[in-house]
């Protein structure tokens, strides 16, 4: 009783939000459609995207800005959660924000390293990030090089893994990003066990822990099946956290002296036996499906927990990446059906709980 006062504000709002997202039927239309305009214009009557789309310019009707209009949207969700969140919701939040900032620091240091001709077009973000972070988007668009970028975040948490790489003498992009997402996930696996009921911290467990699991098993199947490397060479590119893989069975996936073997040994463990893994592994697909799956259940069996916020976060993350493939299936010219197959994900057959 006591959760379903606490929350019942916050998933009254998550309710009304939630019935605004797109509907199956609505990505039937965005795949029957043949240009940009197109989708443009069917967003524009929608009450998620029509507001930032009226503030356009047609003659700004492409897809670099409908992209821009998807993330607003996106943020604009967010401050209307923490509008209604209490003191302990939006402590989540400030936690949930970090996803944001990382997505930011990786997008600066592509741009730097890559020698981009595409310029820090933030400004759409500045307002957001002025309000619900630390990181000053005006410092890093005038980033020169990578130490500039790294001093621009002195006073962010991101400053210390970043100047470490820095000092020891690294120098390459996936040095960088890599520190990034070790920092990341395991600040996230600490912060797991805050100041959150049972039942919160037993969500935040299962959600990230099958997450950290997923892409350290993608990253281990991309080390082996694109890039041929040796056991001691994948430790290095691994998150140092196991949820439900034991020791020897994390062992035994990175040291498999195949693809095969590695495939046979998958299907040995708890994911293998949730999944079917065949030899089309499709560990690209897995990481969101399996995210997608326990927030849902989690969120059927305890609405007036924090997974409200995060599974309704989460279904808007996807809907924005839905429309974003949509727009990419017409760009390659893709029929119809074709586009159907990727806006709408065929489900596989899973159990009735999120252990």
């Amino acid at each position: 009783m006591r959760d379903v006062m606490r929350y019942s504000g916050i998933v009254t709002k998550v309710a009304a939000m939630r019935a605004k997202l797109l509907k199956p039927q609505d990505y039937e239309r965005l795949a029957s459609m043949n240009t940009v305009t197109d989708i443009i214009e069917y967003l524009k009557q929608t009450k998620s995207y029509g507001k930032f789309i009226n503030q356009m310019d047609e003659s700004l009707y492409h897809r670099g800005n409908i992209e821009k209009v998807l993330i607003q949207s996106l943020y604009d969700d967010y401050t209307r959660l923490y509008r209604f969140a209490d003191m302990q919701q939006k402590e989540f939040l400030k936690i949930f924000m970090k996803r944001y900032e990382v997505d930011l620091i990786r997008y600066c240091l592509r741009i730097v390293f890559n020698h981009s001709n595409v310029p820090f077009d933030l400004n759409y973000k500045k307002p957001f990030f002025d309000k619900y972070s630390k990181i000053r988007i005006d410092q890093l668009v005038t980033a020169k090089n990578i130490d500039h970028l790294v001093d621009y975040l002195k006073n962010t948490e991101y400053y210390a893994p970043l100047s470490r790489i820095r000092e020891s003498g690294a120098s390459t992009l996936a040095d960088y990003e890599l520190a990034l997402d070790l920092y990341y996930f395991s600040m996230m696996w600490k912060a797991r066990k805050g100041n959150w009921n049972k039942k919160d911290q037993e969500m935040l467990t299962k959600e990230l822990g099958a997450k950290i699991d997923l892409l350290n098993l993608q990253w281990i199947y991309r080390a082996k099946k694109y890039y041929h490397m040796l056991a001691p060479d994948i430790y290095t590119l691994l998150i140092p956290i196991q949820h439900k893989l034991s020791n020897q069975e994390f062992k035994d996936l990175v040291e498999a002296p195949s693809v095969e073997e590695f495939t046979r040994r998958l299907n040995e463990t708890y994911y293998g036996k949730k999944y079917e893994f065949g030899e089309q592994v499709q560990m690209e697909s897995v990481v969101n499906e399996c995210v997608e799956h326990i927030l849902t259940i989690a969120y059927r069996n305890h609405p007036y927990s924090l997974v409200s916020i995060q599974q309704y976060l989460f279904l808007k993350e996807e809907e924005t990446y839905k429309i974003t493939t949509a727009l990419e299936c017409i760009r390659y010219g893709l029929s119809q059906r074709e586009t159907l197959q990727y806006l709408v994900r065929q489900q596989r057959r899973q159990g009735g709980n999120a252990s």
